[in-house]
């Protein structure tokens, strides 16, 4: 069965969605829209999808099985609703939703429609994070104790994203909740949290680097980092850098993509470079195989071979964390609890 699918958004990042879904079996992008119609006319010539300028419009004429949402975060509730309205799954892209109430209102809005709804977390299907959670998942290294994340690099990511630039808390809203959701996909839940943020390049306006300090459900803790303004030869971007402790052994993910396993005495390397797609390049091949990784996963969930990876609902743990983050860098690093499941969040 080939699924029919409509991308919303022709962006940047838009069009490593497209390429993916190219390359994946038994699935067409059948249209395309954006509200600039150059944007998408360039996609509808380059990937023969119809191109269209009104949202409502093609999914009332076009009917797809599911929507791609690639748009910024501030349309994503209202596009949510719209194609939970006609009946389709949605992926939408991170950040899912400026606050809890609007992401309530879109998990709400595909629950009542009885659609499935998948946030576009890639960092969790980064192939070393994969391989990372299959070690863990296998007991490895036992118990797990401790997990350090580190995503420092000085690549400008403002060429092809200029409006990253303006973001007040950028460091956390763009890359910190892709490492929160990692954290939460290694260890579980996170029970409080404290974090110090940083302006580091004099040329934008909002917080670009931050460290936090996790406290897990299961008592391991965390410590998560992030800058977009530190200096390496060769720059480290795309990749996140990892340790996980266990009561038997480590785990450790290096530059260049390599990984070490610590057990009973023993050392076991092996690199975890992901392929690079036949339209992609380095370094950023990491991110697009795991796009590929990824959109494969939504058809196996369509298909009803896999549960969301992660869902909205699963998601809005990691809004949470995300916010409590915000709002503690914003209180000198003062720890914040997170709020159990339907208990009333901390506010940003």
């Amino acid at each position: 069965m080939t699924r029919r699918g409509v991308l919303i958004g022709c962006g940047f990042f838009a069009r490593n969605h497209m390429l993916a879904w190219r390359d994946l079996p038994d699935v067409t992008i059948v249209a395309v829209c954006d509200l600039d119609p150059a944007k998408a006319a360039a996609f509808s010539e380059e990937f023969g999808a119809r191109a269209y300028g009104d949202a409502a419009q093609m999914l009332k004429e076009v009917r797809p099985d599911f929507a791609d949402i690639a748009t910024t975060v501030s349309s994503h509730r209202s596009l949510v609703e719209l194609a939970a309205g006609h009946g389709c799954a949605v992926i939408c892209q991170k950040p899912f939703a400026e606050n809890l109430i609007d992401a309530d209102a879109m998990v709400d809005a595909c629950k009542h429609a009885g659609v499935e709804l998948l946030i576009h977390e890639n960092f969790r299907w980064q192939a070393p994070i994969r391989r990372i959670g299959e070690l863990i998942d296998s007991g490895a290294i036992g118990q797990p104790q401790f997990l350090r994340l580190n995503f420092r690099h000085a690549f400008d990511i403002y060429a092809n994203q200029p409006y990253l630039a303006q973001v007040e808390d950028l460091a956390l809203s763009d890359v910190g909740l892709h490492l929160f959701d990692v954290a939460r996909r290694l260890f579980g839940e996170v029970i409080r949290i404290s974090c110090e943020t940083q302006r580091l390049n004099p040329n934008v306006t909002g917080q670009d680097a931050f460290l936090a300090q996790m406290r897990h459900a299961n008592g391991a803790v965390a410590s998560v980092e992030c800058s977009f303004f530190s200096h390496y030869a060769p720059d480290r971007f795309v990749q996140t850098l990892a340790l996980v402790e266990g009561d038997e052994g480590s785990i450790e993910l290096g530059d260049g993509y390599r990984l070490w396993v610590h057990r009973q005495g023993e050392c076991l390397e092996e690199v975890v470079e992901p392929p690079v797609p036949s339209w992609g390049a380095r370094p950023w091949n990491l991110v697009q195989d795991s796009v590929i990784a990824f959109q494969q996963h939504v058809l196996d969930v369509l298909a009803g071979r896999a549960k969301p990876q992660p869902s909205g609902a699963d998601n809005l743990e990691t809004l949470r964390l995300t916010f409590a983050a915000v709002q503690s860098a914003r209180n000198g690093g003062r720890q914040v609890k997170l709020a159990a499941s339907g208990e009333e969040p901390p506010s940003a």
